[in-house]
């Protein structure tokens, strides 16, 4: 089961980074691409100033056949109307969840992308709310960096 912890609101920065163009090759490197560079900021790469946008880590391997894993972290829009497909903030009965959004007009899923985990089915007396829609995800690459 994945469950999440919201971190906060993003905000706003003026760092940047540099960034090779067009793209760094992950066989043999052209020698004519070294110096191809400019600089970036995540803020408008990811239109990270928008204030709908909110952080959140998610703890468990439910989302794994998503290639979303334990310890990532998940930008999530809550302005976004949410579809069926969708991978959602669902807070069901108190409890956060990031989880795919399935179903159909009569009848609300929470579905799972690793077979371990059957699907949640919400229950109409149960409190259940979505919280916003995934967009992104960011993660560490090396554990000591």
């Amino acid at each position: 089961m994945s469950s999440i912890t919201i971190l906060g609101s993003v905000s706003r920065t003026t760092a940047s980074l540099p960034f090779y163009l067009p793209s760094v090759p992950a066989g043999f490197p052209s020698p004519a691409q070294d110096h191809l560079e400019q600089r970036i900021s995540f803020d408008e790469l990811f239109q990270l100033h928008r204030p709908q946008l909110y952080v959140v880590r998610v703890a468990g391997d439910s989302l794994q056949g998503l290639g979303i894993l334990d310890g990532d972290l998940v930008l999530v829009d809550k302005s976004l109307t949410p579809r069926r497909g969708d991978v959602v903030v669902a807070c069901l009965n108190g409890e956060l969840l990031l989880k795919i959004l399935s179903g159909d007009q009569h009848q609300v899923i929470l579905a799972s992308a690793n077979p371990q985990y059957p699907p949640r089915y919400v229950l109409e007396a149960e409190d259940f709310q979505i919280w916003g829609v995934f967009v992104g995800l960011c993660r560490a690459g090396r554990a000591n960096a």
